[in-house]
């Protein structure tokens, strides 16, 4: 099926390098067992090997985006491909190589991340727009353009644990693209809102891309990579094995060939 690309400009191929990951290694601990008894059953079934095993989540990739880019991170569930995002944001730590961005990085990589549970919407306005680079003059000068387009109502002075899933996804997104990233980072969160929200986060997204922002956005939803994304980046078993255009990365994605 043939998707209608977003009317988007071209990327200087030679611009600015605003992301670098540089032979990156992200290392996680997993748990065959979590108690005495299971511990025990373990070894008298002649089970070999340490019970916490580390495997390593991002393995040595490298790459550089370039200003401007729109970037889809692909693969699998257990690719590594979220991983790689939490490192570029810097929510996560490289366990070796480095991680380099230049400006303002805003993120949508967890549904409510950066907001307390005991604070109201309008406080948490304040606390993740300050989180993400703004002072309180410039928060104070967009707040009614972000409870715009949040639309959570009377919402907005109600403590954000008794929010619903979609209601926390309308005030992260809305509080992020009012923060004017240079880079905006999205993991798969545009799948918690309702259609019509999406479309509005979307057409946002399709705005910072016209004013020439960076985009690295993780999805399983290929027909939405292929309307805003020009490169395709995907991730097996924590190694980059594409890196490429985006139509030739979703055809891969499909099990599609090439050449089709």
């Amino acid at each position: 099926m043939k998707v209608k690309k977003f009317d988007l400009p071209p990327v200087n191929p030679h611009g600015t390098v605003v992301i670098r990951v540089d032979r990156l290694i992200k290392r996680f601990v997993l748990r065959h067992t979590r108690s005495m008894k299971e511990a025990f059953i373990w070894l008298v079934n002649g089970r070999k090997g340490d019970l916490n095993e580390k495997f390593n989540a991002v393995n040595e990739v490298t790459f550089d985006i370039r200003e401007g880019e729109r970037v889809a991170l692909l693969g699998k569930n257990g690719s590594g491909k979220s991983t790689m995002l939490k490192l570029i944001s810097g929510v996560m730590v490289p366990d070796s190589g480095r991680v380099l961005a230049r400006g303002r990085i805003a993120g949508l990589i967890e549904v409510g991340a950066g907001f307390h549970p005991d604070l109201t919407g309008r406080d948490n306005v304040y606390l993740n727009a300050a989180i993400l680079g703004m002072s309180k003059e410039e928060i104070t000068e967009k707040f009614a353009s972000i409870e715009e387009f949040a639309e959570i109502g009377d919402f907005m002075d109600t403590e954000v644990k008794f929010y619903s899933s979609g209601m926390y996804l309308r005030l992260a997104f809305a509080v992020a693209v009012h923060t004017d990233p240079e880079i905006f980072l999205v993991d798969e969160i545009l799948a918690v809102g309702d259609e019509k929200f999406q479309k509005k986060c979307l057409e946002r997204i399709r705005q910072l891309c016209l004013e020439g922002k960076t985009l690295v956005v993780v999805s399983h939803e290929l027909d939405m990579i292929s309307k805003i994304c020009d490169r395709g980046i995907i991730m097996d078993g924590g190694h980059m094995v594409f890196d490429g255009p985006v139509d030739d990365a979703v055809k891969i994605m499909r099990g599609e060939s090439l050449d089709s």
